[in-house]
């Protein structure tokens, strides 16, 4: 058995290209680049060197989305991993790109290269982030030197009123 999953996020290196096969199938292209963290053997510092990914999309959902992604903005992508190769001019070329399955906004048009932006698919109606849990959860860090926001009390639990049922009651 073999596993071919791929999650990356990271900025748009150019605007998403748009072209139907002969069969009619849409495709969109675009690259992505992700950064690795080396230390650097002279200075001892640590280094972004970026990573270059040639991305593929099919179908209606490429064409739709086409209109909404541009160059540097910030996105996560999930899909799998193909190997092409073919010749070109007696040479032999070959190249692995990620063939997108999903693809979520983490950042708006406006917003390009900048930070997250709550929401996700904003075009398409959203969802809002829940509240960080009270109890055993995430809660998010406060700078140094900052009170901590109050938190409301939290409800009290209430159980239900206990009821006698027997297995003679049950009816199945």
């Amino acid at each position: 058995m073999s596993i071919n999953r791929v999650n990356i996020s990271g900025n748009l290196t150019r605007d998403p290209e748009i072209r139907a096969t002969a069969g009619g199938t849409q495709v969109m292209s675009f690259g992505v680049a992700v950064n690795d963290r080396r230390r650097n053997p002279q200075t001892g510092e640590w280094e972004d060197y970026p990573n270059f990914v040639d991305c593929t999309m099919f179908g209606t959902r490429a064409e739709a989305l086409s209109r909404f992604l541009s160059k540097g903005m910030k996105v996560a992508i999930e899909g799998k991993l193909r190997y092409s190769s073919w010749e070109r001019d007696g040479q032999r070329r070959s190249k692995l790109e990620v063939i997108v399955d999903e693809i979520e906004f983490l950042s708006s048009r406006n917003q390009q290269g900048g930070g997250y932006q709550q929401g996700g698919y904003q075009q398409q109606g959203g969802y809002s982030q829940a509240p960080a849990p009270q109890q055993g959860g995430y809660m998010p860090q406060q700078p140094m030197g900052q009170p901590a926001p109050a938190q409301p009390a939290p409800a009290p639990v209430s159980t239900p009123p206990a009821v006698d049922v027997y297995d003679e009651d049950i009816p199945f």
